[in-house]
């Protein structure tokens, strides 16, 4: 026998922010593993040039940590939604559009037409 074949599910709740509105969010994720766990005369004195990371038992004990963290980091989303069509923020104001879907500003005046605006409002 060269090791300890160590297989499971792990279920973990997480806690973040929407990416695009930055409202809270929360989500569980369930991941399944599976690592194999050499025991120390079995493993192989580590090569050269080479990047194989091989678990080992230490004193016939697993570390579950670094795998149960590499697996669920992987499983974590890329980009957090709150939901799928999130909106987002407006890129003028900032105001979440989810709250406010009708949500628009005045059409930006062209800088060559400013100084007429300030006329305009003069006269008013």
């Amino acid at each position: 026998m060269e090791g300890v074949l160590v297989t499971g599910t792990a279920q973990a709740s997480l806690e973040g922010e929407c990416v695009r509105c930055l409202e809270p969010i929360t989500d569980e994720v369930t991941v399944n593993f599976q690592e194999l766990y050499v025991y120390e005369d079995h493993a192989l004195p580590p090569s050269e040039g080479e990047d194989d990371e091989v678990s080992t038992l230490r004193d016939d004990l697993v570390d579950l940590e670094p795998l149960l963290r590499d697996a669920v980091v992987l499983a974590l989303p890329f980009q957090p939604l709150c939901q799928d069509d999130c909106p987002g923020l407006c890129p003028e104001c900032g105001a979440r559009l989810a709250d406010d879907p009708d949500h628009t500003h005045e059409a930006p005046i062209d800088p060559r037409w400013a100084a007429l605006t300030e006329l305009q409002t003069e006269q008013n």
